[in-house]
């Protein structure tokens, strides 16, 4: 069977190959009785625009990138879920691509993120968003950052909560430390003194933010920060579990209060102190970050610091849109501010 092409259609219709494209796109006006003769004919042939040819015609694909780190981990998924559905209202779709740092080493994902940069670029796509990864380091070298700065010399790109050295980006972040203050003072408000942080890496920027956010609400309290009680080491809820036991591990006074990197440590830090006969929080008060979907889910269920997962790809789909469309001026940093969430599993400090 022959393939029917808008040259066909045209033909058909005794009109211009303009003028279908124009009914196709409607991007300008054709009178309603040749619209409709066009378009019993695009309904009787079953005709399919082609993309590549559109594309080709407009210059763009009508595609965007989106690399991140670990689709198993909670957060990545509401932001996408966000970025996802203000991407398909302004007509894009996506490749999705997943380092899968939770199973490899950092060099292997940093490794991967170079790959699926030049794979995106060979697709053509039209921008590409970045979320955790190299951007996510504390001190990344600076060829890795240069990699980013030359690729958005070619398509747009846009950076969640993250950054890089040696060149300017597009970037829509969450006040990090902002988080970090607000999570202790929370705790600071209802009494409690002996408070330990648990979780992240020391390596990575959101880790570093949050400590110091922990750091300043203490040090404005004149609470003092025990050092020993600042344990780093991971995201997952296992390495909750390891953290909160080596804290329980330690001799001397128990802290009754834990800010949590994350969610997912916060549970493991439940888990471990359940284990250990200790009730939350009647005996110690544990609150997290991320507000993903699990922390109103649990038992009890978990105080924790809303990243506006949902608002922050909603975002930088919109950020993204405008330096493809060029349609205004596009703010370089676009800064959104946490918001606590107060649930059961914090409370006063048990009186003794």
């Amino acid at each position: 069977m022959k393939t029917v092409t808008v040259y066909d259609i045209a033909k058909e219709a005794g009109v211009s190959v303009a003028t279908v494209s124009r009914v196709l796109n409607n991007t300008a006006p054709v009178k309603p009785a040749t619209r409709e003769r066009i378009q019993n004919l695009i309904n009787k042939h079953q005709f399919q625009p082609n993309a590549l040819a559109r594309s080709l015609i407009k210059k763009v694909t009508g595609m965007i990138g989106i690399i991140l780190p670990d689709i198993t981990n909670p957060f990545f998924p509401e932001v996408l879920a966000g970025l996802e559905q203000e991407a398909r209202n302004k007509g894009y779709t996506f490749f999705l691509c997943d380092t899968g740092s939770s199973n490899q080493d950092s060099k292997e994902q940093y490794r991967r993120e170079s790959q699926y940069f030049n794979i995106l670029l060979e697709k053509q796509v039209d921008g590409i968003i970045v979320i955790g990864g190299r951007i996510d380091l504390q001190h990344c070298s600076r060829e890795m950052a240069k990699e980013v700065a030359e690729v958005s010399k070619r398509v747009p790109v846009v950076l969640i909560n993250g950054n890089l050295p040696g060149a300017k980006f597009h970037r829509v972040i969450i006040d990090e430390v902002e988080g970090g203050t607000k999570v202790t003072n929370h705790l600071l408000g209802l009494g409690h003194r002996d408070i330990a942080f648990i979780g992240g890496y020391i390596h990575m920027s959101n880790t570093v933010k949050r400590i110091d956010g922990f750091r300043s609400a203490m040090e404005r309290a004149g609470v003092p920060v025990r050092e020993d009680w600042v344990i780093t080491g991971g995201f997952s809820v296992e390495k909750g579990k390891r953290m909160m036991n080596e804290l329980l591990a330690k001799e001397g006074t128990r802290p009754t209060a834990v800010v949590c990197a994350n969610d997912l440590t916060a549970i493991g830090v439940i888990k471990a102190a359940f284990k250990s006969g200790i009730r939350v929080p009647e005996e110690l008060s544990v609150i997290g970050i991320d507000d993903v979907p699990l922390a109103a889910n649990v038992i009890p269920e978990l105080t924790t610091l809303s990243l506006k997962c949902l608002e922050l790809g909603r975002t930088a789909a919109n950020v993204l849109h405008g330096l493809i469309t060029k349609s205004g001026r596009v703010p370089e940093l676009t800064t959104l501010q946490p918001e606590l969430v107060i649930r059961e599993s914090t409370a006063s400090p048990a009186r003794t």
